[in-house]
């Protein structure tokens, strides 16, 4: 059984995946996209939650039987989910495809999400400034230098 202080860590973790997905859904909310501040946000809260769930349940077995078993097993599932969801958001409308940066952003949140889980707290950090930055500047450069090509 979890401690206080192991739940607390948990509570904290979800929390900071839920901000992080939503600072990236909060730029995606800005340039009104189709999904915004709480679908990015729910992706990476709910990658964290599977991670965790994965990690301590898995060692919470393992020291009860003895056996010993894969926890990232469920992860995989995780990045698997989110592809599916990515092939819905991708249309082929008229002679050009929509929604695959929304797709890419939302499977980015889910790794987010998952790193935030498996608490590497900084490099999580740092991929969500580094998506809002690709996601805001890179949209500039490609206005500029590729006009009227979306």
């Amino acid at each position: 059984m979890l401690m206080i202080d192991s739940q607390i860590m948990i509570i904290s973790q979800l929390l900071l995946a839920a901000i992080l997905g939503g600072a990236i859904g909060l730029e995606r909310e800005i340039k009104k996209r189709e999904a915004g501040l709480r679908t990015y946000s729910l992706v990476s809260l709910g990658a964290a939650f599977f991670s965790i769930i994965s990690l301590e349940a898995f060692q919470d077995w393992t020291s009860r039987t003895g056996q010993v078993v894969d926890p990232t097993r469920i992860i995989a599932q995780v990045v698997l989910g989110i592809g599916f969801i990515g092939a819905g958001l991708i249309i082929f409308r008229q002679q050009h495809v929509e929604g695959v940066t929304t797709a890419a952003g939302l499977w980015v949140a889910a790794a987010i999400g998952v790193a935030v889980g498996v608490k590497f707290i900084v490099p999580a950090v740092f991929v969500t400034f580094l998506t809002i930055s690709i996601l805001s500047i890179l949209r500039i450069v490609e206005e500029r230098f590729f006009p009227g090509e979306k």
